[in-house]
């Protein structure tokens, strides 16, 4: 049985370092960077939301495809979307530009949701990681009212409600070498990203 959380990935942002081109279409040993992203999505979801400013872009795949509410592009932003739009309680979110998430890893966040959580991250060496978890749609009013001031970091949304933290020997047990977390943020990743694929 699926569980009641939907999954949304965030592909709205900036591209800064790629002088504004799409990651999520980069091409990755013959295939766009955001496929197997879907791909794994597939396995565990049935409401999948793509959060992009360019919906026309992603007509080939079959997901709802919604636009950020507020204007200024931030994580935070497109997290608000998907859960706004999201046919369910909770939504699990990643990035785009992460290409070996790990069913396993969705899995893990998924059946650590707690109905009085307002989030589930993993933790890691770098420390919990807010764009590979789960968020409930209880903490909407919370993350507008961050957002209405300008407020992006999602860490600090949540500093004051209860968040499930993963420990890293149970994040680590299911994929060890972290690949889940790994993303493309400079043609160097994308290179390092070919390596790891082969």
């Amino acid at each position: 049985m699926k569980p009641s959380c939907s999954g949304a990935i965030l592909a709205g942002g900036l591209s800064s370092r790629f002088q504004g081109r799409n990651k999520a279409f980069f091409e990755l040993n013959g295939r766009r960077v955001i496929d197997p992203i879907i791909e794994v999505f597939q396995k565990v979801f049935d409401d999948i939301l793509i959060v992009t400013n360019t919906p026309l872009a992603y007509l080939d795949y079959d997901v709802t495809l919604v636009s950020d509410i507020f204007s200024v592009r931030s994580s935070l932003t497109g997290i608000h979307a998907g859960l706004l739009y999201a046919q369910n309680p909770y939504v699990f979110v990643a990035a785009c530009d992460t290409p070996f998430i790990r069913e396993e890893m969705i899995h893990l966040v998924v059946s650590s949701i707690h109905p009085d959580a307002a989030a589930v991250m993993p933790e890691t060496p770098s420390g919990t990681e807010p764009l590979l978890a789960a968020y409930a749609r209880s903490a909407l009013p919370a993350i507008e009212w961050h957002l209405k001031r300008e407020k992006f970091k999602i860490k600090r949304v949540f500093r004051k409600m209860r968040v499930v933290k993963i420990p890293e020997e149970t994040v680590l047990a299911v994929d060890p070498d972290l690949k889940s977390f790994f993303n493309i943020n400079t043609a160097a990743d994308l290179d390092r990203a070919g390596k790891k694929d082969s």
